[in-house]
């Protein structure tokens, strides 16, 4: 009889990155190899675990720009479609991440569908790309950003860790049930000020950033296949 393969946990899951100091406390970090484990242990006891499928998950977001000057700036959006992690739909939890220096700025389908009628030339995107990863959100020091879901009544409360700082939300989420998998979606506002990031300004704020950042997640997870050759 075939057997499916327990999720596997990554080699070496990173610890979060020390913290900022935000306005107020922030929640505890997640430790993702702490997190990870559990799912193996919960698949090995015979739970529902799925694996998130990067191919059909996608976080997206949208900055705006603002200032007296900002019509002669653009609004981006930068996305990611890297995300991994584990789902147990039956507990109602979710631990997953994605990378910073993986997210793609401004592809135009993405731009299209935030309502945004311009594209950006090359160079205006490369910029973005490196004043927002590099100068404002520290790519290279604080590499990874962690999301943990918990199920609450209706909603699902969501600990974003960006900048090493962790904040919690209470997100009203739509969950759509297989019996190969779930997808979750919805979407969510955050301060850039509230995880200790100062939002790009130039020319003493007459281009500025604006300090929400438009979030919108669709995350597929899917019941890992049969392990060839299991007893």
């Amino acid at each position: 009889m075939q057997r499916s393969a327990p999720p596997a946990v990554p080699r070496s899951a990173p610890q979060a990155a020390p913290r900022s100091a935000p306005r107020s406390a922030p929640a505890a970090a997640p430790v993702p190899a702490q997190q990870y484990g559990w799912y193996q242990q919960a698949h090995g006891a015979g739970k529902k675990v799925y694996a998130i499928d990067p191919a059909q998950s996608l976080i997206t977001v949208t900055v705006r720009r603002g200032g007296v000057l900002a019509r002669l700036g653009h609004d981006h959006v930068v996305a990611s479609r890297a995300i991994s992690g584990f789902v147990a739909p039956d507990d109602g939890r979710a631990d997953f991440q994605f990378r910073l220096d993986q997210m793609t700025v401004d592809e135009p389908a993405l731009r299209r569908k935030a309502g945004l009628d311009t594209q950006p030339p090359a160079e205006a995107v490369e910029g973005t790309r490196r004043n927002m990863l590099g100068r404002v959100l520290e790519a290279e020091r604080f590499p990874l950003v962690l999301l943990r879901a918990r199920r609450v009544a209706g909603a699902m409360r969501l600990t974003v860790t960006l900048h090493g700082v962790s904040r919690d939300y209470v997100v009203p989420t739509r969950l759509e049930r297989s019996a190969g998998g779930v997808t979750a979606s919805g979407a969510l506002t955050l301060l850039q000020t509230d995880f200790g990031i100062v939002p790009m300004s130039i020319m003493g704020g007459a281009m500025q950033v604006r300090d929400p950042l438009e979030l919108t997640f669709r995350v597929v997870a899917r019941a890992p296949g049969p392990r060839a050759g299991g007893g």
